[in-house]
Order: structure tokens, then sequence, then C-alpha cells
């Protein structure tokens, strides 16, 4: 007797676990395939929030975005339509596609004669990008600088503005009133190295003999000044003596306010590569939920323990962009049927300056539909720009959006957090936060909406790039 109640009890006990698990499992798949998000965490709030986790890293800034509240560059508040941002980020576009596939020439503007920042977004260079601020000269001037990893060359505009300057916010640098600035000759090798850094050959002063950069973006914005050294603070204790640098002289764009650019792509004269031996090439950053949040720009080692390793692709991503290997998608916790292929032909980069993911139009439009099945229950507003899929969510509190995950090389997966799945016009029009490309084969760009919220290590040294879930809010 006591056998079978023993008996009983062990088959009770292995019933009772049996549903306990599955339920589990049940719950689990549900949060696999939805994200249930709160209609007004989706907007910017009028005030600054600052969302870095943790203790603040010795190598870090805060980044910010330049449109929102935390952002001191744009005081007039003069902000682009949604309309604009999306135009100017096909802008972008069109120039890494150009960029990387070299089937045009990026026209000459020239004229002869582990740190951690805030970041800070912007519609700069064409589309919205963020930015952080650093000091520079002796003594150091604080600069706002936008930070691109699809851009090598850092530059600043310059005093005399010998030909014009663009409003910034920040009193513009005056190289004379610094005492460790000084000019690249024309014959000096750190001249020769424009060529593959810009586009363009470096031009040469007739008087001074100094070295002449020109460097212009997607959306026709330029600069041209002198290829110079400088003392670059990037905290009260990491200070880059002798960082090459662009002293504009030229400048005309849509730059924002910012003072210039923090190039941090693979190339000799960016900073990754000028700062190897105190950061050892590695650094990361998080982006920011919406305008109203701070992230953060780091250098040095990580100390997120969560992040997944996936190495670079070497697949046509050109000299300064860093490459992704995308096997595959799923929406909803579902796989979609997209072969490898479709990615591999054109290649793929992660770039901090594109604000939205362009996918190959097979693959888009697979991941699009599938979407739009997971959101039948949602009324339908009129796309904008290049967003095609579009919602009108005022009239819920609450939205269940399917969840949207990437696969890379090394089996590692990717998921992307709410707040980069949907672009939030207004409430009346929120949209799915992805676009195509014009052909399969162009390259596939891993856009800056969908990397919100993610710790993004880049480990160039070793050749491998991470990924964590809730590096900032």
């Amino acid at each position: 007797m006591a056998f079978q109640i023993s008996h009983f009890l062990s088959l009770f006990s292995l019933f009772f676990f049996c549903i306990l698990e599955k339920s589990f499992a049940i719950e689990t798949t549900w949060e696999q395939r939805h994200h249930l998000v709160q209609i007004n965490s989706l907007l910017p709030s009028t005030s600054c929030s600052s969302s870095i986790k943790g203790t603040k890293r010795k190598a870090s800034l805060e980044v910010v975005h330049k449109h929102g509240p935390c952002s001191q560059l744009n005081k007039a508040k003069i902000l682009p339509t949604h309309s604009d941002i999306l135009d100017l980020d096909k802008e972008r576009v069109n120039y890494i596609h150009s960029k990387v596939t070299k089937n045009k020439q990026i026209d000459k503007k020239l004229d002869s004669g582990s740190a951690n920042l805030p970041v800070k977004s912007g519609s700069l260079i064409g589309s919205g990008n963020y930015f952080v601020v650093v000091g520079l000269g002796t003594p150091k001037k604080d600069l706002s600088l936008i930070f691109d990893t699809g851009s090598d060359l850092t530059w600043t505009q310059c005093e005399p503005c010998a030909r014009s300057c663009y409003k910034q916010q920040d009193p513009i640098f005056d190289p004379t009133k610094s005492t460790s600035y000084y000019n690249i000759t024309c014959t000096s090798p750190d001249c020769t190295q424009l060529s593959s850094a810009t586009g363009n050959d470096p031009g040469c002063a007739t008087l001074t003999k100094s070295c002449i950069y020109g460097i212009q973006y997607g959306d026709q914005s330029f600069s041209v000044g002198y290829f110079s050294r400088e003392r670059l603070t990037v905290t009260p204790t990491d200070v880059i003596d002798g960082f090459l640098f662009g002293c504009g002289q030229n400048n005309q764009g849509l730059f924002g306010g910012s003072a210039g650019l923090l190039g941090l792509g693979r190339h000799p004269i960016s900073f990754v590569q000028q700062t190897s031996q105190k950061y050892h090439k590695t650094f990361s950053y998080c982006l920011p939920s919406t305008s109203s949040g701070v992230g953060h720009l780091t250098f040095g080692a990580t100390s997120n323990r969560y992040v997944k390793y996936t190495p670079f692709s070497t697949v046509s991503q050109g000299n300064s962009f860093y490459g992704l290997d995308i096997s595959g998608i799923s929406v909803g916790g579902t796989k979609l049927p997209i072969s490898s292929s479709i990615f591999s032909s054109g290649g793929a980069i992660i770039d901090s300056g594109t604000v939205i993911t362009r996918l190959p139009p097979t693959a888009y439009a697979s991941l699009r539909d599938s979407f739009k099945k997971g959101m039948t229950k949602y009324p339908t507003a009129s796309g904008l720009s290049i967003l095609d899929t579009c919602y009108d969510l005022s009239g819920t509190t609450t939205v269940s959006i399917p969840t949207i995950s990437f696969f890379l090389g090394s089996g590692v997966t990717v998921e992307i957090a709410a707040p980069g799945i949907l672009y939030v016009v207004s409430l009346k029009q929120v949209c799915l936060a992805f676009a195509p490309n014009g052909d399969d084969s162009d390259i596939t760009i891993f856009g800056n909406v969908q990397q919100r919220t993610l710790e993004v290590v880049y480990d160039v040294g070793s050749g491998k790039i991470g990924f964590a879930s809730n590096g900032c809010k």
C-alpha cells in the first residue's frame, strides 16, 4: 500500500511538473512572439532623462539626440520634419552604396590654395545621427562632434573660416590660441593617407606647403581645410597627443549645430586606429530609446558579460565600414523563408549614421508581410517617404507588436528592442522602421533605429562585433 501511494505521488508530481513546464513554455513562446508596449513610451519626454546603466565607466562619453531635450545644439528648436529626416537618409544610403560599389565618383571639393561619452542624436550628415562632446587643443575647448562608424576622418570647423563656416552651437575652434596645434606638410606620409580615407586626393597650400583635406557626404555636405595634429581630450584623465584631424576652413551642409565629426571607421586615420595603443581598437555604444534619453560611447573593453560576439564580415563592405554576416530574420518567433544567399550576395554593414535599416527587397517583402499579419487588429495609416507600413495607434494605450530578430554568424541572435521596430511620426502614424533597397544586390545596412537600447561592442583588434540587450533605456 505504501508503494502504491508513493508510486501515485511520483506520478502526480511528474504530471504536475509537466503541466507547470508546459505553462512556462506557453508564456515564453508568447514573449518570444510579441512585445507589449505602452504607447506613451514610444514618444520622447519633454525633459532629459539619463539612461546610462550601472557604474559610469572611465572612458565613456554621453550620447544624446540632437533634437531632443538633452541637446544644446538647437536652442532655436527649429526641427526638421520626419519626412526631411527620411528623405535625407536616402541620400546617406545612396552615398554608402556608391562608396562601397565604387560605381560613381564623389564630387571633389578640394581647394589647393576604455573612454565613455554620452551619445546624442541629430539630423546630421543627411540623417538622424548622434553626437558626443570632446575637448580639443591646449587649453582645451569643448566641441560637440557627430560620431560616425561609417567615416574615418575626424574634423571640426576652424577660425578664421577662410571660405565659409556654417552656424554651430559651440565657439569655433581657433588653432592660433592652442599651444599644441600644428599643420601636416604636403610631403608627409600622413598627408598621402587622405586619398583612401576621404575619396579625394589631398591638396597642398601654395605658401605654407600645408596638407589640405577635402571630404564630402551623401547629402552634399562637405568640409575642406588643413590636415593637422592636436591634443584631443576624451575625458579629464584620457588625453591623446598629436591626434590627426581636419581643421575646416570651408564647411557647408546639414550638420545641425555640431562642430564637426568624430570618425570611428576602420581606416588608419580613424579615431579607433589612432588610439589603438590606449583603447586596443575596442569601443562600444548604446543609443537611447527616444530623443529624450542619454546613451553612451565608451572606449576600451566592455564589462558587460552578456555580450554575444560574431565575426566581422569582409563581404563588400569597403575599407571603412564594419561588415555583418546576416543569415536570416524572424518575425513573431518564426524564421522567415529567406535564403541566406539573399544577404550574402550584396553583403551587409552596421552603420551608426543611417537611420532606417535597408534590406534586400526580397527580404523586406517577407518581413513586411509577416509583420502585417501580426498587426491586423490595428487600423492602418498612410506611409511616409521610405516607410510604407504604418498604423494609427491613437486609439489604444498599449500595443502588441511582433518581435523581430536577426540571425548572424557564429549562431548569434540579435533581438530588436521594441523602440527599434517602430518609427513614430505621431500616434496616428507609427511605421515599421525598415525599408527596401533598390535591388537584392545592394548592400544591406543595419541602421541606428534598430540599434536602440542595444549594447553594441566593436572589438576591431579581434575582428568581431558583439550585441547585448538592455544596454541603456
